[in-house]
């Protein structure tokens, strides 16, 4: 329970992490040391300092009040100045000013001190502390006398020098931490950042370095990304080399039915030879590398627009709303394009009419493809996204040729983006079927 609630108030970044599991010790242990030095040896030395004073002060007072009335008190108090290396003198009043003696706060040895010396002395009538100098009056049977000492006398002085050292020692190593730290997380950060970058189709060159694991880390990162395109590469080529094996019976039979006498039953195999072929368009258009394309900034809005005129040639009923959205998006044009085509086209085979807007946040630019078609039931809508997946009787066969691969790719391309594809039930008035959102992520200035 109580780490749920100061969970939200930790860093949630790996290297503040580790700055707080390498210095809250240290901080703790400098706080605890200078607890232990100012409570048990500043704290032990002032008590013994000004125990032994105590002492020197009530000997003081027996040797004056050892002098008889009627002799004057002046030269044992000059001569017991020499003996004991202060200066005594014999006063009439105390001054107002030593009943409530002004100790700054930060003077702990001051303060400890007159604590001490009212504890042992009961004869002490005033005290006064000014810039490392201690007066103090004692009444004795012969009247008052001043005490003039510096606080050294009675107190271990500059304990502050100690402190110093130990929190400049801590400040000096805190630094030097901060920066091997630094050095530590930068070959995670550039891990990090070309992991992110192959996931959306970038190659990005990583040094492997850092300590043991991380190196391990990235050399197995290399070597994963290395068969990953190496398996991307073969399965283009083998669908490639099967449509390139396929085109050329394909075409001899496009041309022996082109042949025949038989219109009708002609015609009928040539349907089912160009939806064949369709087919295998749809095969290598998935399993296209689109790596090869450079990643660049663009304006979705112009490229939408450009799919839209495209799309309504002919008369086709495709609306287009560019919502007011603006900036720019990191994208590869192509890919984008045929993403936006793909949704287009679904929804004019599945319904009557496309409407396509573009929106935006502090964030993110939308592009919203919405038709009137009979949409997808909200439970298969991460069904809808996988390959080869068609689904009936919404999305079936008698629709149009199709194995399936249309949501996949689209959401391939928005991962590819750094994007991703969001499908829900269009609510605006005419339309009310499928509405796919592609989240594309805005480039910052």
């Amino acid at each position: 329970m109580l780490g749920r609630m100061l969970k939200p108030f930790f860093p949630r970044g790996l290297y503040w992490r580790a700055a707080l599991i390498v210095f809250v010790p240290v901080v703790t242990i400098m706080l605890v040391m200078s607890y232990v030095f100012i409570q048990r040896h500043y704290d032990g030395v002032t008590r013994q300092m000004a125990g032994n004073f105590v002492l020197v002060a009530r000997e003081i007072l027996n040797q004056t009040d050892a002098v008889p009335a009627a002799a004057p008190l002046s030269p044992v108090a000059a001569h017991l100045s020499r003996v004991y290396g202060m200066t005594i003198t014999p006063v009439a009043s105390l001054p107002e000013r030593a009943l409530k003696p002004s100790i700054p706060f930060y003077d702990l040895s001051g303060r400890l001190a007159v604590r001490e010396l009212r504890r042992g002395l009961t004869q002490m009538e005033g005290v006064t502390l000014a810039q490392g100098d201690m007066s103090l009056w004692l009444r004795g049977a012969r009247g008052l006398l001043r005490l003039d000492f510096p606080l050294s006398r009675i107190s271990a002085r500059n304990p502050h020098q100690v402190l110093v050292i130990v929190f400049a020692i801590g400040i000096v190593m805190s630094l030097i931490s901060f920066i091997y730290l630094k050095n530590q997380m930068r070959p995670i950060h550039r891990l990090s950042r070309a992991a992110e970058a192959f996931g959306r189709g970038q190659i990005l060159p990583l040094r492997v370095g850092g300590a043991t694991e991380v190196r391990a880390a990235a050399t197995a990162f290399l070597q994963m990304r290395e068969r990953i395109e190496r398996h991307i590469e073969q399965r283009t080529l083998l669908l490639s080399g099967v449509s390139h094996d396929l085109r050329t019976p394909l075409t001899r039979l496009r041309l022996g039915l082109s042949m025949l006498n038989d219109d009708t039953e002609a015609q009928a195999l040539l349907a089912d030879v160009s939806e064949m072929e369709a087919l295998i368009d749809r095969f290598l258009e998935f399993a296209r590398n689109e790596a090869t394309e450079p990643s660049r900034p663009g304006d979705p809005v112009a490229l939408v627009a450009q799919c839209v005129a495209d799309a309504a040639r002919g008369g086709k009923p495709v609306a287009f709303d560019p919502g007011g959205a603006h900036g720019q998006v990191q994208m590869r044009p192509q890919l984008l394009g045929r993403a936006v085509d793909n949704l287009i086209s679904n929804g004019l085979r599945y319904g009557g009419k496309v409407r396509v807007a573009v929106l935006g946040d502090d964030d993110s630019i939308i592009i919203l493809v919405e038709d009137n078609g009979p949409g997808i039931d909200p439970s298969e809508y991460e069904l809808a996204r996988r390959p080869f997946v068609r689904l009936d009787p919404a999305r079936g066969a008698s629709r149009g040729s199709g194995v399936g691969l249309g949501l996949a790719i689209v959401s391939d391309a928005m991962h590819s983006h750094g994007g991703r594809l969001e499908l829900d039930q269009s609510v605006t008035p005419g339309y009310g079927g499928l509405a796919a959102r592609l989240v594309l992520p805005r480039v910052r200035d």
